[in-house]
């Protein structure tokens, strides 16, 4: 069973290897890790620090700041209480968000695709974002990525338009 939870401590070597597998497949900024490199990651306190991050609204990249707006982010941990990926929630959009970014967006390591991770994470970010009181949401992929794209569709998602190479789907939120 697919979950959603907060950043916690208790993840960090279960963290470490997805991070791992991210940043070998060249998407580390998923996880946060051009601030936070893996190697950082390894120390206790820095990843304490790390988890404190990532649990606050206020989550941003400084190096991105047209991404700048509040968020929840959470991680996806699969039935072995493995870490397998992880969502944001944006509790808002800003002009870049509306046309490339989209209130919610996700990641699941190489390990862990094709096992129903995203759809069921997406699924339970749209409770969340019905609480935050967004609805419909954005949720956008690249116009390349197929499977995402079926991960929007399976949850209801109605395309829009492309921009920028992003397919942009707007999606009921479960409130």
């Amino acid at each position: 069973m697919t979950t959603l939870v907060e950043p916690d401590v208790r993840y960090h070597e279960s963290l470490l290897r997805a991070a791992a597998e991210l940043e070998a497949e060249g998407n580390g900024s998923y996880l946060m890790l051009e601030q936070w490199p893996v190697e950082r990651l390894r120390d206790a306190d820095e990843f304490t620090r790390y988890v404190e991050e990532c649990r606050s609204t206020d989550v941003v990249r400084p190096e991105d700041a047209h991404w700048r707006v509040p968020s929840t982010w959470l991680w996806i941990v699969d039935d072995g209480d493995e870490v397998v990926g992880r969502v944001s929630i944006r509790h808002r959009l800003n002009d870049n968000l509306l046309n490339v970014g989209g209130h919610i967006g996700y990641a699941v390591i190489p390990s862990a695709r094709r096992r129903g991770h995203a759809t069921a994470a997406l699924a339970q970010s749209l409770d969340l974002a019905a609480e935050l009181g967004i609805d419909p949401a954005l949720v956008t992929c690249d116009d390349t990525n197929v499977a995402s794209r079926r991960v929007i569709e399976n949850n209801g998602g109605v395309l829009e338009d492309v921009r920028a190479g992003k397919l942009r789907f707007w999606v009921p939120t479960h409130g």
